[in-house]
């Protein structure tokens, strides 16, 4: 095993674990009546801050699942490669 699969497989390694960690720290969407009871308890601010990291992550969940894929792909071609 070269430098270079080694290296793939430590970033492929850090993006899911990126990737865990925005997805987990995202807020679900409420929906029926619990959602409008608990909904209607925040205030401006709360929900203005919670969108702001929301957008935020689900926008680094999404570049992280792409160079997920592309490191993927990488991968897999380097180890065809290597036994084909």
């Amino acid at each position: 095993m070269g430098w270079f699969e080694i290296t793939i497989g430590v970033l492929v390694l850090i993006t899911s674990l990126v990737i865990i960690f925005f997805v987990l720290g995202q807020e679900g969407r409420r929906s029926g009546v619990n959602g409008v009871i608990s909904g209607a308890a925040d205030t401006f601010m709360s929900k203005k801050g919670a969108r702001d990291f929301d957008s935020k992550a689900k926008r680094i969940t999404k570049i992280a699942c792409i160079a997920f894929l592309v490191l993927v792909i990488v991968a897999n071609l380097v180890a065809l490669k290597a036994f084909g």
